[in-house]
This record gives C-alpha cells, sequence and structure tokens, in this order.
C-alpha cells in the first residue's frame, strides 16, 4: 500500500474525531417577533394602531395570563431531573446426551465394545448489564413555535468556557403550556421528544478518547 495512503487514513481519523467535538448547531435563542406596526404618540400617551394602551408587543400580558410564558421568544426554565436506570441479566444452559450399540454372532470376530458409540454436548451462558446515569441543573430555553393544541416547541443551550475546554448543554423539546408553573419552570420530565445534549470540548474532553492511532488499530485489528 502507499506509504500517503497510511498516512492519510490516521489524518481522516482525526479531522473525523476533532468534528465530532464541534457543538451541534440550532439550539439558539429564539427572538419574539417584532411590533406589526410602529407606535404612535398621542397626547403622551403611548397608543397601538388597535387604540389599546398596553400592548402585547411591549410586554404586557392580560391580567388572566399573569407573566407565564405562553408566547414566541418567551423564556422558560427547564428543571434537569433525568434519571434512567436499566438492568438487564440473561442465561442459558442446554444439554445433550447420545449413545448407540451393535450386538454382533458370537462368531464374528470383532469386539462389541468397538461398536458402541456415545456423545454428549452442553452449554452454559450467562450475561449480565447495568447501566445508570443521572443529569441534574436548571437550562433556560427559549419558546420557538406555539401550537394551536397548547403545546409548544422549546429550545435553547447553555454554553460554559473553562481554562481547559468549553461544556454545554442543549435542549429541545415540546411542552404544554399549561404545565408551566408560576415562575415558568418545568420539569424536563414533561418534555415530549426531548433532545437532551451534554458534551463538550478542550484538553478535558480529550483525555477521556483514546488517541487516533488506537482507534486506528482497534480498527484494522481482527481480533
Amino acid at each position: 500500500m502507499n506509504i500517503r495512503i497510511l498516512l492519510a487514513i490516521p489524518l481522516a481519523m482525526s479531522l473525523a474525531a476533532c468534528a465530532g467535538d464541534t457543538r451541534p448547531a440550532g439550539f439558539s435563542a429564539t427572538l419574539p417577533p417584532p411590533p406589526a406596526a410602529p407606535m404612535q404618540q398621542v397626547a403622551a400617551v403611548t397608543y397601538g394602531n388597535d387604540g389599546a394602551i398596553y400592548q402585547a408587543s411591549q410586554g404586557y400580558a392580560p391580567l388572566y395570563n399573569g407573566n407565564r410564558a405562553a408566547r414566541v421568544g418567551d423564556l422558560v426554565t427547564i428543571v434537569l431531573i433525568e434519571r434512567t436506570s436499566t438492568t438487564k441479566a440473561t442465561s442459558g444452559k442446554t444439554q445433550r446426551d447420545g449413545n448407540a450399540g451393535l450386538d454382533l454372532p458370537d462368531f464374528i470376530p470383532v469386539d462389541p465394545g468397538d461398536l458402541n458409540a456415545s456423545a454428549d454436548a452442553s452449554f452454559t451462558g450467562a450475561g449480565n448489564a447495568a447501566q445508570t446515569s443521572s443529569l441534574r441543573g436548571d437550562l433556560t430555553v427559549t419558546i420557538a413555535e406555539v401550537r394551536p393544541n397548547g403545546t409548544a416547541l422549546v429550545r435553547g443551550e447553555k454554553v460554559m468556557n473553562f481554562s481547559q475546554g468549553e461544556e454545554w448543554v442543549q435542549l429541545s423539546g415540546i411542552i404544554r403550556l399549561s404545565d408551566i408553573d408560576a415562575d415558568n419552570r418545568i420539569a424536563s420530565i414533561r418534555v415530549a421528544d426531548a433532545q437532551i445534549a451534554y458534551s463538550g470540548k478542550g484538553a478535558v474532553q480529550r483525555a477521556g478518547k483514546p488517541g487516533w492511532l488506537s482507534r486506528f488499530f482497534s480498527i484494522v485489528s481482527p481480533f
């Protein structure tokens, strides 16, 4: 094989690994829509085109709604209380025995023991697997879309820059507006189609992964 090809394979694997550490896009905050029309100043009081003093586009909400998030661009705090625990155990055992024999007349000079055959086979196997993961914290996201059935699409991210790298938490999903409490908080277990990502990049992140040469030999090794 050409030496250039041998050198290109690890380089491509290294670039692919670096690409995997890139923060996924599409989780940026959604801004509220701009006002439909410019405001008019009449007698030192701000009125809208419909004549009302209080306009939703200026941050006001009806008394029956309060300050609860319900519009595009409003903030909702997702309380991350994710915890999963799985355990699986399997076992199996099989056994099979068999024998065969043949009796010959006495005048045939063959030892009957040479004509007997027996066989047995057995198998015993067991497997155990266990996994536990948990995620705790708060993440404030924005409402990206409000649906007619009372649900809303939310998404957002939190990016933390440290001296040894960068970490981020990203979330998107669908919530019911009625599940939002008076403090504009909702538990993550009430988020439908939730996509939660916690990852990062930097020296600490790279230390927990095998090097490109180890990954290369693990791919080409037949064992």
